[in-house]
């Protein structure tokens, strides 16, 4: 049993490289490609761990590239759960353009799931006692829109603490039918929650309405360069972003929320938490390609975010 379960049901093969010049119909050359397991659980995952937590990654593979997946988790000591799919894992592709700066990510939308495929991980669920879940990233096709609805119901049921990143359904519907512990929305996300655009005042009440009604017990609300927001019962916190040289956009999010949830399985006060995930949200675009956040960079970040010195601890 690890202290925080991921599961991941549209994962990825994540690969990155360098192009001096992104042209079309040239045949552009790359350099320095990098490989690595991806998908919001995924990458929640790779992240605990290299803080130092415990966490095992529940995901559906198949394919050739599913076999790379898994083999790309071995390679990260990543403690795992495969369950299989007749259909090929998706690839996603990031290119660095060196001469712009600037960054192009392409992202397939995934295999089709068939519906007996999900039930072993549903089997899994009710059969674990990691005492966090954390179900996050995008719905695959096939699967039905209130699947992470039954995943939250099933970790309710056994006490444990549901934490939930998706968008589209997977998000709309978790909120109408079931309570969390945590959610973290994008400002994007919570716009496609309400409905509408929201400035400032309007994403502070937003969030704290959606506390007010019962849906989750937190609500981690990330605004980008504009820092991020937490919302409770007790109070709501802003906190301004930390501003960092920006390498790579890829696994900011789930960077974030991997060490929010991290510190707060560990006992950490929310408000630390939110600096912890902020801090590692920062350290994550520090890095190329898919690298995610390195611990070094998370423990200075966090010091600065806290405005002390942090020590080794986390």
């Amino acid at each position: 049993m690890a202290a925080i379960l991921t599961v991941t049901l549209n994962p990825t093969v994540d690969m990155s490289s360098e192009a001096d010049l992104v042209r079309p119909t040239h045949k552009i050359r790359t350099f320095n490609e990098r490989y690595d397991a991806g998908g919001g659980g995924i990458n929640v995952a790779r992240v605990v761990t290299t803080l130092g937590g415990e966490a095992e990654a529940l995901f559906l593979a198949g394919g050739v590239t599913g076999a790379l997946l898994d083999d790309l988790l071995a390679r990260d000591r990543i403690r795992r759960r495969k369950f299989p799919i007749n259909a090929s894992t998706r690839i996603s592709f990031a290119v660095y353009e060196r001469e712009t700066s600037q960054e192009y990510r392409f992202v397939p939308s995934g295999p089709m799931i068939e519906p007996q495929e999900l039930k072993g991980c549903l089997e899994f669920l009710r059969a674990d006692r990691s005492p966090y879940v954390v179900a996050s990233g995008s719905l695959p096709r096939g699967v039905p829109g209130d699947s992470l609805a039954e995943m939250a119901d099933i970790a309710a049921a056994r006490g444990a603490r549901f934490v939930l990143d998706s968008s589209g359904d997977g998000l709309r519907v978790t909120l109408d039918r079931s309570r969390v512990f945590l959610v973290k929305p994008s400002r994007g996300e919570l716009e496609y929650l309400v409905g509408h655009e929201l400035d400032e005042q309007g994403i502070r009440e937003a969030a704290a309405d959606l506390v007010r009604r019962g849906k989750a017990t937190f609500v981690a609300v990330t605004m980008g360069a504009e820092g991020a927001l937490l919302a409770s019962a007790e109070q709501l916190i802003r906190v301004p972003a930390l501003h960092v040289p920006v390498r790579s956009a890829v696994g900011a999010g789930d960077s974030f929320l991997a060490a929010m949830t991290f510190a707060l399985s560990e006992g950490r006060r929310p408000e630390d938490a939110l600096r912890f995930g902020l801090a590692a949200g920062a350290a994550a675009v520090l890095t190329p390609g898919t690298e995610l956040c390195r611990r070094e960079d998370v423990l200075r970040l966090y010091a600065e975010a806290c405005g002390q010195v942090a020590g080794d601890r986390l």
